[in-house]
């Protein structure tokens, strides 16, 4: 039997399992187990691989930032933190990253680049559509937004107030991508107060 608590963290584009912001989550978390897989790169297989997790792991947070944020937000009925979604990857990927990108953080499988291309922008399209289906009242009073004042990639926050309630979505001092201070001042405090009962 697993004593620790679970919570799934869910990387943003590029970026793997292995990102700086899991291993402050591990520094700062010792009694919990942080799962963060690496996630592929069809949105389809990614959001079965994370839903497979919540079946298997039943972790008590699910974590996602940036393009981890588009998946988390549909991974209905567990509690989430939802950092700087990234709502409309389609056109993130058809506007700056076409073509060979590399990795951000070492992945499992030794990968260190992979390409976008066409069908892949319309694999996005295609979850787009429908990515905000099945949100029920009991699933808003589950849900934390946080969003960056100073983030110069996506603006979503009038989105999730729209979707969740504005009590439900905070502002903190920061850009897209999260740093340690960020992680320990601002999301750490949140991840307490759901696993005592609270947020």
């Amino acid at each position: 039997m697993d004593e620790f608590v679970k919570i799934l963290y869910v990387h943003g584009f590029a970026s793997s399992g292995s990102s700086g912001t899991v291993m402050t989550l591990r520094r700062h978390l010792p009694d919990c187990r942080i799962v963060a897989p690496d996630l592929p790169l069809d949105p389809f297989e990614a959001l079965a691989l994370l839903r497979g997790i919540i079946a298997e792991e039943r972790p008590a947070i699910v974590i996602g930032t940036s393009m981890g944020g588009m998946y988390a937000q549909q991974l209905r009925g567990v509690r989430r933190i939802i950092i700087n979604p990234s709502f409309e990857m389609s056109r993130s990927l058809l506007f700056g990253k076409m073509g060979r990108n590399k990795y951000m953080s070492k992945r499992k499988d030794g990968a260190t680049e992979f390409r976008v291309d066409k069908a892949l922008v319309e694999r996005f399209k295609l979850m787009e559509k429908t990515q905000f289906d099945g949100i029920t009242p009991e699933d808003k009073e589950l849900v934390v937004g946080l969003f960056g004042d100073k983030d110069p990639v996506v603006h979503f926050k009038p989105l999730m107030e729209s979707l969740y309630g504005a009590e439900r979505c905070h502002w903190f001092r920061g850009e897209h991508r999260l740093n340690d201070e960020i992680v320990k001042g601002v999301l750490l405090p949140i991840v307490r107060e759901m696993l005592s009962g609270g947020v």
